[in-house]
């Protein structure tokens, strides 16, 4: 395939430009329905060079497009990225100084929780102590929802985690800054936050949990732990089915 930046190249990274991320069976459709506008070569599978040669353009920008993967379900994304960025300076023209502290410190509980997520009411509290501006409980209530509506933040039942946009933006700014705190997927080798520990005191490895179901999933009658195979003690989730697979 060319590598040469077409029209379909072009709405593409605009489109996604506009979304900030988007999941792999939405970019496989975005990739087609982009070919097919303006009758270029469409490819089925030659999806990730179709990106590489987007890539190849943004260089010299300091952008890229990154694929990761999703800790809730395991599926795949694609992310805009800002390489000259790497910390959260690159949301200060969405978010001011107070609201980014806040989400600073928002990062902080959830990276040094033992299972990657912050309660509403504990990022309520270290709402009292910024020292930019404060806060009200109503102002940071509306923060968080923009968080999550702006893709930083997921949400469930009053927890927050590190959304999968986030953690693919920010990975090299959390590998700095957490570097003491932050573990790595025994399996996929991309940062866990979403996971399960090994409870043996001199092994704890982490693996995520889609990574636990694909693992384990030949092997739940005696399930060990990849590394010190010590028997695995944790429920093995089921395999979420892509989006593009369910009815």
């Amino acid at each position: 395939m060319s590598r040469q930046m077409g029209d379909s190249h072009r709405r593409f990274l605009q489109t996604l430009m506009l979304s900030g991320i988007v999941d792999e069976p939405g970019a496989k459709s975005l990739y087609q329905r982009c070919c097919e506008t303006h009758n270029t070569q469409y490819a089925p599978d030659k999806l990730d060079e179709f990106i590489d040669t987007i890539n190849s353009k943004l260089q010299p920008m300091f952008m890229q497009i990154r694929k990761g993967m999703s800790e809730d379900n395991g599926q795949q994304y694609y992310a805009l990225v800002n390489l000259a960025e790497t910390d959260v300076t690159r949301m200060s023209t969405d978010y001011a100084d107070n609201e980014l502290e806040l989400f600073t410190k928002t990062m902080d509980l959830i990276v040094g929780s033992e299972n990657g997520k912050a309660s509403s009411t504990d990022i309520l509290n270290s709402a009292d102590s910024l020292t930019t501006k404060k806060l009200k409980k109503s102002e940071t209530e509306h923060l968080l929802n923009r968080l999550v509506h702006d893709k930083w933040l997921s949400e469930k039942q009053g927890e927050y985690t590190l959304s999968t946009r986030c953690i693919i933006e920010m990975e090299p700014y959390i590998r700095t800054m957490y570097q003491d705190q932050v573990q790595v997927c025994h399996i996929c080798h991309n940062i866990a936050f979403q996971c399960q520990i090994c409870e043996n005191p001199v092994c704890g490895i982490k693996i995520h949990n889609p990574c636990v179901a694909r693992y384990f999933k030949v092997r739940k009658s005696d399930p060990r732990c990849p590394a010190c195979e010590d028997f695995w003690p944790h429920e093995i989730p089921e395999l979420s089915r892509p989006r593009s697979q369910r009815r």
